[in-house]
């Protein structure tokens, strides 16, 4: 497993459609599996979850990556990402080395987008 938190600052939505865009494009195998919307009442608050796979050449099989972004009324999103799989071991993990590239893909979108 690994795991990336940063702040981000803009649109939930925009980040998320930008987030969506860059995973896909940056991977042949990449596939978003599901998604959530989630707004309050007020507007104020916006959640959005996406998540992603795709097949790790090292580990063989696949990883996934979990991406929430979470807004509150001060506009400030919270991203927290997890990517996790891409392990043979059966007992206990060998590396995670797919899971950091995974997680690398999604930095380099965020550092992208935040100038």
């Amino acid at each position: 497993m690994a795991k990336l938190e940063t702040t981000l600052t803009g649109s939930v939505d925009r980040w998320a459609d930008k987030i969506r865009e860059g995973i896909l494009q940056g991977s042949i195998s990449a596939s978003l599996e599901d998604q959530s919307a989630f707004y309050s009442a007020d507007g104020q608050c916006r959640c959005r979850v996406l998540v992603f796979e795709r097949y790790s050449m090292a580990g063989g099989n696949r990883l996934s990556l979990s991406v929430t972004l979470f807004q509150d009324a001060t506009g400030i999103i919270d991203c927290s990402a997890i990517s996790s799989g891409g392990s043979q071991a059966a007992f206990f993990k060998l590396y995670s080395w797919g899971e950091e590239r995974f997680l690398d893909c999604l930095r380099e979108i965020i550092e992208g987008g935040q100038s």
